[in-house]
């Protein structure tokens, strides 16, 4: 029994260090020794639990599905299709913001979306596309009947790239650029603003109706 606990915390931190190294450098770049060192496990660790690096990647990706609550990225309240938006923007802008869990699976994500791996497209697509069809469903309800698929696309797009910055930008260059430090209060200010900003760009792109 202690073996099989043993065996479970060994994996167990080979899965976290692997997606903090993963996260910090993307799939190319990361070391397996590397890897290993931060768990404290021995480099044959990695091909014992996991096989190899790229099933190793697979697995980090599953365990911060399953452990980032990212259920967060659009698990919104009732109200109005303006209020479920500011809802959405308000809980992806904490996601990208935050430094624990769920701020690791946005990094895995921007690696992903950087230099793409291939390797875990069926994951991400039944974990991501469901909610995002639920945020193309409220951005359907604010532009009015009418609007082309591409047309959501591209306000999906400017919301979502405007919280991202996060995980694009060092932290202390939006500090630099915000003119003060980065807190929860500072950070419902931001969403606020960038609702206000998105709603008026949906509506002004609603009057076009392309």
């Amino acid at each position: 029994m202690a073996k099989r606990e043993d065996g479970k915390e060994t994996r167990l931190r080979l899965l976290n260090a692997a997606g903090e190294v993963f996260a910090q450098k993307g799939y190319r770049d990361a070391k397996v020794a590397d890897i290993c060192k931060r768990a404290g496990a021995n480099v044959a660790a990695v091909n014992y639990y996991f096989g190899d690096k790229k099933s190793l990647y697979r697995e980090v990706w599953q365990h911060a599905l399953e452990n980032s609550e990212v259920g967060v990225f659009l698990e919104t309240a009732a109200g109005s299709s303006q209020d479920r938006l500011r809802d959405y923007i308000r809980m992806l802008i904490h996601n990208f913001a935050s430094k624990g869990n769920v701020g690791r699976f946005s990094r895995l994500y921007l690696m992903e979306s950087v230099n793409p791996t291939g390797l875990i497209q069926s994951a991400w697509h039944e974990t991501i596309e469901p909610r995002r069809r639920k945020l193309h469903d409220i951005l359907r309800e604010i532009i009015g009947p009418g609007v082309k698929d591409l047309t959501i696309r591209f306000c999906e797009l400017s919301i979502v790239n405007q919280c991202r910055m996060f995980v694009t930008i060092n932290r202390s260059d939006v500090e630099y650029m915000l003119g003060q430090p980065i807190d929860p209060k500072l950070i419902n200010r931001l969403a606020d603003h960038i609702a206000d900003f998105s709603l008026a760009g949906i509506r002004a792109v609603g009057k076009r109706k392309t």
